[in-house]
């Protein structure tokens, strides 16, 4: 029995009514341009998090870093690894780079993409110094990275022997070589073109498991830190907190020396408050901590105590060294993550100056003549108030004095204290040539 046309066409609304429209789900987005430190870290984590709780369709990360810490840089890779959600790394704008610890975040991802004009690699282990590591230390630490980007790179079906170069040599490649050479999988000119070209395809997870993504129209929600987390990021930087220290150290001198001078203690004591902050997220020194507190407190001392420069020398040796190894050595550091010259020179010499002048008016103050006290009275000048013949009085320094001279002195002649026992001055006539 066939079927009029009106009742397949009935029938065929009733189904699309029952079905109803399928709609692409939402796309999570989180844009990281820092140093990969705890900060970066977590936000990328509490994002991937954000999206598993309201099983989001995709979380895409847009990536701008010259690298930054191994332990974060795990962090990171662990959650998207585990992830419920698909991760997509972007390598943007044009012009950004995903450098050192970038690189293997992007190498991590279920999809890695990159824009025109942007570059990846450059992972290869180095000292904090910049400089490269002793030859036995150097192999273990290269060692580990290789295999962990291997590892990687095999699981997520790139390249691993180009991979593993880019941590061994340093090598770095543009996004169309990145693309050519299988380490990653498109490179496309912004977000709207991305999300459409992923829309349908299946991706492996790293599990194993195939998932089909549906993110043609999606809907992006684009995450951002929060107060606190900008705020770390910002200060998160090696040479900031390293100026905020000094700046801390500096207020509560002034305060301590000064009672009473409220702003430079409030100022120092929030100064304090967000080094030590900054210094939790970054990898510590504090034997190189403690030599810059002991060289700032030689230079106090210098300033107070004048050692003829003995003291000053050794603060300044002490601050400089503590400086240079205030921060400990990373897996994949970058020069975003090392003291400056650049900030470590100014601040030394400033303290230097301002100390040096400190101590130049502490010696000027030793030499001049005593305003106060007994030592004070020494060559005042003042006049008879009677006839002095061995003893007398006199007027000087708005006071009436007992005095005693050698000398036989006129009422009303001008005197000179040359001395004084208990409260008796001795003086002298003023010569009137």
């Amino acid at each position: 029995m066939r079927l009029s046309n009106t009742i397949k066409l009935t029938l065929l609304a009733c189904f699309m009514g029952l079905t109803g429209p399928v709609w692409a789900g939402q796309v999570y987005k989180v844009a990281v341009d820092d140093i990969i430190h705890r900060v970066t870290a977590q936000y990328i984590v509490d994002g991937i998090e954000k999206a598993e709780e309201e099983s989001g369709e995709l979380v895409l990360i847009k990536l701008q870093t010259p690298g930054g810490l191994d332990t974060s840089m795990r962090q990171i890779i662990e959650k998207i690894l585990n992830s419920e959600v698909p991760v997509a790394v972007y390598v943007s704008p044009s012009g950004a780079r995903a450098a050192s610890a970038g690189f293997l975040i992007t190498i991590a991802a279920d999809v890695a993409v990159m824009a025109p004009g942007t570059n990846i690699g450059a992972a290869h282990p180095v000292a904090a110094s910049g400089q490269q590591m002793d030859e036995t230390m150097s192999k273990k630490v290269e060692s580990d990275a290789a295999a962990y980007i291997r590892s990687i790179a095999s699981k997520r079906g790139r390249n691993v022997e180009l991979a593993e170069k880019g941590v061994v040599e340093s090598q770095s490649w543009t996004g169309e070589e990145a693309l050519e050479a299988g380490l990653i999988d498109y490179v496309v000119g912004d977000e709207a073109e991305l999300l459409e070209i992923l829309d349908g395809v299946t991706i492996t997870r790293f599990d194993g498991s195939e998932v089909v993504l549906q993110t043609k129209d999606s809907e992006v929600i684009e995450l951002e830190m929060t107060v606190p987390q900008r705020i770390l990021s910002v200060i998160s930087n090696p040479n900031i907190a390293y100026i905020l220290m000094t700046l801390g150290v500096l207020g509560l001198y002034f305060e301590l020396s000064n009672p009473g001078a409220v702003f430079p203690g409030v100022v120092g004591v929030i100064c304090l408050i967000l080094a030590f902050s900054a210094l939790q997220v970054l990898p510590v020194n504090y034997a190189g901590l403690l030599l810059i507190f002991v060289g700032i407190g030689l230079l106090i001392a210098e300033a107070f105590t004048p050692t003829f420069g003995v003291l000053g020398l050794g603060g300044v040796v002490a601050l400089v060294l503590g400086s240079l190894i205030l921060f400990e050595k990373q897996s994949f550091p970058t020069p975003e993550l090392h003291l400056s010259w650049l900030v470590i020179l100014p601040v030394t010499l400033t303290l230097v100056i301002m100390f040096g002048f400190i101590a130049r008016l502490v010696v000027k103050a030793h030499l001049e003549k005593p305003m106060t006290g007994e030592q004070g009275m020494i060559g005042e000048i003042g006049t008879a108030a009677t006839e002095i013949d061995g003893t007398g009085k006199v007027f000087v320094h708005g006071e009436f004095w007992d005095v005693r001279s050698q000398n036989k002195i006129t009422k009303g002649e001008q005197i000179r204290v040359t001395g004084i026992h208990s409260l008796v001055l001795d003086v002298e006539p003023v010569s009137k040539d």
